[in-house]
């Protein structure tokens, strides 16, 4: 009896114990995870069929269209619809499409999206018997970078090293086109730029924004470039240096600084006296000065020539960029030699006699795409100095861009010719 006594209190013991166990197991509730749907232009992918494409060669919009079902009165009728917004005819070939169809068993073309580039389309909405056209830009992330190179060879060639598309090559050729000659760059000169790449979704690149400024190191010297709108009214931007000098700058307009006259200007008819009255071309412009006054050069730039020859007697060539160059002849001395770096203002001889001249002068030549011009006479790139209202609210924009480019160290080792971009803060 006592045994059966034991037994019951023992399943007993157990029944509750297990009943107490249940109650303490929570209920797991059911987790339905919800579908977020593909939005694409604005239009919900799970209501069509994609199709993705490219122009083929000699294929029209109406092909296209006829292809994927559409009757040729309903094309007639978008394409007079949408005629303002998209001409049809300018399709290009291999330029990429998307057509949005319908899922039923027609599979009749509902939408069609151009694809101009990476950041431009055009929508044409014909689904209902509204028809529609629209453009449509992405939405453009400006991500901030820096980055120095070292030229080895040339701009180009370490531009491409350093994974930078021409595109960001010409900008800087540009800025320094009145500061540098790209063309005699000389191995180890060093640059460090700042700059805003364009992406899409994060991940898709799309070309450059602005170069916010730049510093070259040339032949030791550093040159820095800053991006700055001084005209709050145009809005034009343009490249400044430390100074707030303009960097787009114009020729001086003469390379006698002081005392000098004009005693002979640039023409092709003109009769000269030394080779016996008879009419001669002159390609120059003669500033008269008193023997030893200091020549400077009118513009930045690279010696190209400094030698003597025959009438020329002493003289410089100095190349300016790929369009400009100067000539100062009869000089009584030259001061530079070819392949030195002249800035604007720079001396590089004294006025002479040698040469073909009856009297001290500089005879200054002015080359434009490789013809003598009269440099009076051309439409020269102008520059405006920053008012002195203004360079203020200048020297205090260009302190954080300074600092920034400060920090951007120089790479001494060759093997150091491609960096890694560093990504600043994104605007």
């Amino acid at each position: 009896m006592l045994k059966k006594i034991l037994v019951l209190l023992l399943l007993l013991t157990f029944y509750f114990s297990c009943k107490k166990e249940n109650k303490e197991i929570p209920k797991v509730k059911e987790v339905i995870k919800k579908v977020e749907p593909k939005i694409y232009y604005g239009y919900n992918l799970d209501d069509f069929e994609v199709l993705n494409d490219t122009i083929r060669k000699n294929e029209t919009f109406g092909i296209i269209l006829d292809r994927h079902h559409v009757l040729y009165p309903k094309i007639n009728k978008i394409v007079t619809t949408v005629k303002d917004t998209f001409d049809v005819r300018k399709v290009r070939t291999g330029k990429p499409y998307t057509i949005l169809t319908s899922k039923d068993s027609t599979q009749k073309a509902q939408v069609f999206i151009y694809k101009h580039n990476k950041v431009t389309s055009t929508i044409i909405d014909f689904k209902d018997s509204l028809i529609s056209a629209y453009n449509h830009k992405e939405k453009i992330k400006l991500v901030e970078k820096k980055i120095s190179g070292k030229i080895y060879s040339n701009l180009s060639v370490t531009m491409d090293s350093l994974g930078l598309l021409p595109t960001l090559t010409n900008k800087v050729a540009d800025i320094y086109a009145w500061t540098l000659d790209f063309y005699r760059l000389q191995k180890g000169d060093q640059f460090k730029l700042i700059y805003d790449e364009k992406y899409i979704n994060d991940t898709t690149f799309v070309g450059y924004g602005e170069l916010k400024a730049a510093l070259f190191n040339h032949k030791g010297e550093d040159l820095y470039a800053y991006r700055f709108i001084a005209d709050t009214i145009k809005k034009v931007p343009e490249y400044y240096d430390e100074k707030g000098n303009m960097l787009r700058s114009t020729f001086l307009v003469s390379p006698i600084k002081f005392q000098y006259r004009i005693s002979s200007r640039f023409n092709l008819r003109r009769r000269i006296k030394l080779y016996g009255n008879r009419v001669r071309p002159h390609k120059g412009t003669d500033f008269a000065a008193p023997y030893g006054t200091p020549i400077m050069t009118t513009a930045s730039g690279t010696v190209i020539e400094s030698t003597r020859r025959g009438g020329n007697g002493n003289y410089v060539k100095v190349k300016h960029n790929s369009t400009y160059s100067t000539q100062y002849l009869h000089m009584k001395r030259r001061k530079v030699r070819v392949g030195d770096y002249v800035k604007q203002g720079d001396i590089i001889g004294w006025v002479g006699m040698t040469g073909n001249t009856s009297g001290p002068h500089v005879c200054y030549r002015f080359w434009k795409n490789g013809r003598q011009v009269d440099p009076f006479r051309q439409k020269l790139p102008s520059a405006k100095p920053l008012k002195d209202s203004v360079k203020p609210i200048f020297f205090q924009y260009l302190k954080p861009l300074k600092r920034q480019l400060d920090s951007i160290r120089f790479f001494k080792k060759i093997d150091t010719v491609f960096p890694k971009k560093e990504v600043f803060a994104t605007h």
